[in-house]
């Protein structure tokens, strides 16, 4: 059982992570901050593997019971800046991971003597590691909450929940506000968050919310389009006043992001042989919902490139690009 102390603890020490990592205490001689980080590691292999069996048993019961479950529901954290601080720490990871870690040791070893620059070294590639292993950690940590909102969600709908299963909003919901209100925030965040099925979710979320959608359409109707999945979304791209409003909406850049981070999701998904998860097309499952992939993808970015001629494509668009056409040329 978490007691109360723990709870306030366990936030006190995402805050302190979320500090450390913003860089105004991130010194590779500085112990400190790997005492926190590993201390964080630690708690999520404990909370992994008390929720995890519960998790795979679909049972609302021990779901609930899970130490992560009573974490998150304790009074005594709030929940929505804990989640926020979680979200800055893996963007800010990010960041220092794909590039400005590197130029930051620099600037400190350069007026070291020799041997506390090997002494630096050292550390730094401690620190390094460290700093990699807490990007998974809280990677696993989100992931799991998502799982338990879903989890109640389900339990929700077959009416097993209670009073006592107070209600909070979806971290997804979370995250979604938090990449619409800080834009600069989207490829960080899908550069290192990497669990395909709910990465493709918010991705189509993230577009549901912004794409143009008919104020009257039945599934009856000519040229319905399902919204709430990859390939709907796609086919939103064939209608050049819908892109225009999109790229007004949301930017040019975060479009690129979100398409090409789509289609690597969907296409992980589907290449581990998920063709429940396929997009619309004549042929389900293997090779040939890869293909109606590709093709779609293809078409979907033509379209929108289309639509501005100075248009920059980004490195990410440009290797999903290629990898969807070396799948079309390999497959057919």
């Amino acid at each position: 059982m978490i007691d109360k102390k723990g709870t306030a603890s366990f936030q006190l020490l995402i805050e302190d992570v979320a500090e450390i990592i913003s860089g105004t205490k991130l010194h590779a001689a500085n112990v400190e901050p790997l005492r926190k980080m590993l201390l964080f590691q630690y708690l999520v292999i404990v909370f992994e593997d008390d929720f995890l069996p519960r998790n795979a048993s679909s049972t609302w019961n021990m779901q609930r019971e899970s130490l992560l479950s009573l974490l998150l529901g304790s009074r005594k954290i709030n929940y929505k800046s804990l989640m926020k601080d979680c979200l800055a720490i893996i963007c800010q990871l990010s960041q220092l991971l794909h590039g400005e870690f590197s130029n930051h040791l620099e600037l400190q070893q350069s007026t070291q003597s020799k041997l506390s620059r090997n002494c630096h070294v050292a550390l730094s590639l401690s620190l390094f590691g460290v700093l990699k292993d807490t990007c998974v950690s809280i990677e696993k940590l989100l992931v799991m909450i998502m799982n338990l909102d879903m989890a109640r969600k389900k339990a929700d709908m077959e009416g097993h929940t209670t009073r006592a299963d107070s209600p909070r909003t979806p971290l997804m919901e979370i995250i979604l506000d938090e990449l619409a209100y800080n834009k600069d925030s989207v490829p960080l965040f899908f550069k290192t968050f990497s669990e395909p099925k709910l990465k493709l979710e918010i991705v189509v979320q993230y577009l549901g919310k912004y794409i143009t959608k008919p104020s009257v359409r039945t599934r009856k109707t000519n040229g319905y389009i399902e919204y709430e999945t990859f390939g709907g979304a796609l086919k939103c791209f064939s209608n050049k006043t819908g892109i225009k409003s999109l790229m007004k909406k949301i930017g040019v850049d975060v479009i690129q992001f979100l398409l090409a981070h789509g289609f690597q999701a969907q296409l992980s998904i589907l290449s581990n042989g998920n063709a429940d998860a396929n997009i619309s097309g004549d042929k389900e499952g293997g090779v040939g919902a890869l293909v109606d992939l590709c093709h779609a993808f293809i078409s979907a970015f033509n379209n929108f490139i289309n639509t501005d001629a100075h248009m920059e494509i980004l490195s990410i668009g440009k290797e999903a690009l290629f990898t969807a056409a070396t799948i079309i040329t390999a497959k057919s």
